[in-house]
């Protein structure tokens, strides 16, 4: 199969969600869902001028940016009902340099927050599992801020744990802690 062809999934008939490969025409739309994302997820845990200052339309043309010069082991997916993109998450190796090789990263998941808890990104993380064991990766991390409770949440009950890695960035002068987690992979 061409690897830059939009591959479907099933869709998930209790949710009637499709999760596809991202395109350029998809660009707008995850670059709402980011920006909408952020901006619910990180309420008070970042810096409120820096989550309002956030703009669609310049994380569009960054989004088109990412997509056209991403390599293969880059995957970008979308996931939509009823016709409209509603979730994207998007996955690859592993950055962190103190890690086994041969891990992967989840590098971002995010839904519409009109979709939060209705099976949107169950769906977009099972397709990110099951891509990561057909690439071979035994193992899948990610890194979640310390106090989005929501999101640690989601990931515990999908098989992730904390693995004891933690790091600070900051966000307009203010230090945002992360929590590395990591989910083991069955093989087929």
């Amino acid at each position: 199969m061409d690897s830059h062809r939009p591959r479907d999934t099933a869709p998930v008939p209790a949710a009637g969600i499709r999760v596809r490969d991202m395109t350029d025409a998809d660009c707008e739309a995850v670059a709402r869902i980011r920006v909408l994302g952020w901006q619910t997820a990180y309420a008070g845990l970042m810096p409120a001028a820096h989550l309002d200052a956030m703009d669609v339309e310049e994380e569009t043309a960054r989004r088109r940016e990412l997509l056209a010069r991403r390599g293969p082991s880059v995957v970008n997916l979308v996931a939509g009902r009823a016709g409209e993109v509603v979730g994207w998450a998007c996955h690859g190796p592993l950055r962190d340099d103190d890690a086994p090789p041969g891990d992967a990263e989840l590098y971002a998941i995010y839904v519409l927050p009109g979709v939060l808890s209705t099976g949107v990104g169950r769906a977009l993380l099972e397709v990110v599992l099951e891509r990561c064991v057909a690439s071979g990766h035994g193992r899948v991390r990610l890194w979640v801020v310390e106090g989005n409770a929501r999101a640690r949440r989601f990931y515990e009950r999908a098989g992730f744990s904390p693995d004891g890695a933690e790091d600070t960035y900051e966000v307009d002068g203010v230090p945002v802690p992360e929590v590395r987690y990591l989910r083991p992979l069955e093989m087929p």
